[in-house]
């Protein structure tokens, strides 16, 4: 990765004075900016009318009250969110994400992520970002229900299919956007599917919707992969978390004949040098909800698992952190290059930190930036809102192939944008750029707004 030019240095410290102590959004706006000054050299234009400092602010920026009745009759208040960040290319879309650990520069920060991979889609979406600080674990499904009619009680008047359209994310599932969408079609007295994304089949969700980021993810690296001649068969893989995401990424790894040996939550991580069974996380993860050391009891022998550390220990030929944000540090990132790793792939936003990154660029490592490898499950949003609009709904095989030709075209996009830009095999510059471009073509028509 390169400097910030000096252009562009006033921008940004002007972005780092507007949003003080927002340290996530500052990370998120730095990595993009690095990759900036190679356009203002070749593009001037794109320095005119304030398009870059515009980029950065949000258009729109909601807080509000979320206060919902437990179980024990007690009255609680959270805080919700949501940024809408960019609609130069169409109604704001993102996910909500509801853990105690969001506030509002994390959700800026992936507002602003969402806007540049949403854009890479080619697909007709802006970007944003929402949820809250509630923390769903522990709660009775009553709980969860009462407090996601409370946070859509003030949402919905946000939100509309030509305006601004979520999904979920971390702690967001199926259960809870089900919860969500009854509350708007209650208040609203309006069927309007195309509201939400992340939908159940029987009321109007896109079949592949849930395995699209994990899925997306893998067909990114597959590709990554073949810029080497190689690909994923009979390779070891470490995939971090075990959530939605980290679940499909390691079912489409093996079907690609990959073996993932390690897996991960916030508590610790299991080695299965046999592979992860697939059945048994997702009856641990899915419907027992449980933590991921159980996969041990109920594994039995050849599995162990580890207590705190740090999953990047387990060596392995590809890694996809796929958790949380700056999940895989510099540290992290060096002893994975010592143990042989050939290609990293993001599956969650921002997971490794920029010391991280440049480990595995000046290491020659295939590293494939969150804003292109996972933007699959976005992708696939789009693609059920396309088909609520044309009242229609496709098969698991037309979804999936779509979402691969998808993904295959934001991997040559970045490829040859790098390539363009003079720095072949930067996936990180040529995501920045070619999503930035884009966003920034449609800023430039609609003049100074």
């Amino acid at each position: 990765m390169i400097g910030i030019d000096e252009k562009l240095e006033p921008i940004l410290a002007e972005v780092l004075r507007r949003n003080a102590g927002e340290l996530e959004f500052h990370q998120a706006v730095m990595e993009v900016f690095e990759s900036l000054g190679r356009v203002i050299a070749k593009k001037p234009h794109y320095a005119d009318h304030a398009l870059i400092e515009r980029l950065c602010e949000p258009e729109r920026q909601i807080i509000f009250r979320v206060p919902w009745v437990d179980d024990a009759g007690q009255v609680q208040i959270n805080r919700g969110f949501r940024v809408q960040f960019n609609s130069a290319l169409g109604p704001y879309k993102g996910g909500l994400r509801f853990h105690p650990s969001v506030n509002l520069g994390i959700i800026k920060f992936l507002g602003f992520e969402q806007t540049f991979k949403n854009a890479l889609t080619g697909l007709p979406i802006g970007g944003g970002k929402g949820g809250s600080d509630f923390n769903p674990r522990g709660r009775s499904e009553g709980e969860i229900m009462r407090f996601c009619q409370s946070f859509m009680t003030e949402l919905q008047r946000h939100l509309g299919e030509y305006t601004d359209v979520p999904a979920g994310d971390i702690g967001v599932g199926g259960r809870e956007i089900g919860y969500l969408f009854g509350q708007f079609k209650r208040l609203t007295n309006r069927y309007e599917a195309g509201v939400l994304t992340g939908k159940g089949l029987v009321y109007g969700g896109s079949r592949a919707r849930t395995e699209a980021t994990g899925f997306g993810a893998t067909y990114f690296v597959s590709s990554m992969l073949a810029t080497r001649s190689a690909d994923f068969e009979g390779r070891k893989c470490v995939v971090s978390g075990s959530g939605n995401v980290a679940i499909y990424t390691i079912e489409k790894i093996r079907q690609f004949g990959g073996i993932v040996i390690a897996c991960s939550d916030s508590n610790g991580y299991v080695v299965d040098e046999n592979g992860i069974d697939m059945e048994l996380l997702k009856e641990i993860k899915e419907v027992r909800r449980e933590r991921i050391s159980q996969y041990v009891d109920l594994r039995g022998k050849g599995a162990r698992y580890i207590e705190g550390g740090s999953i990047w220990d387990v060596p392995c030929e590809v890694a996809m952190p796929s958790a949380t944000q700056n999940e895989l540090t510099g540290k992290d990132a060096a002893a994975l290059v010592k143990n042989g790793v050939l290609a990293v792939g993001e599956g969650a936003n921002m997971p490794c930190t920029p010391d991280a990154v440049r480990v595995f660029q000046n290491a020659g490592v295939l590293f494939g930036p969150g804003k292109a490898a996972n933007a699959g499950g976005v992708a696939t949003s789009a693609l059920e809102m396309q088909q609520n609009a044309s009242r229609d709904s496709w098969s698991f095989e037309k979804t999936e192939e779509r979402l691969a030709e998808i993904m295959r075209n934001i991997h040559d996009n970045c490829a040859e944008t790098a390539a363009d830009y003079g720095a072949p095999g930067d996936y990180v510059l040529g995501a920045n750029i070619a999503g930035f471009e884009r966003v920034a073509a449609a800023m430039t028509a609609f003049g100074v707004i």
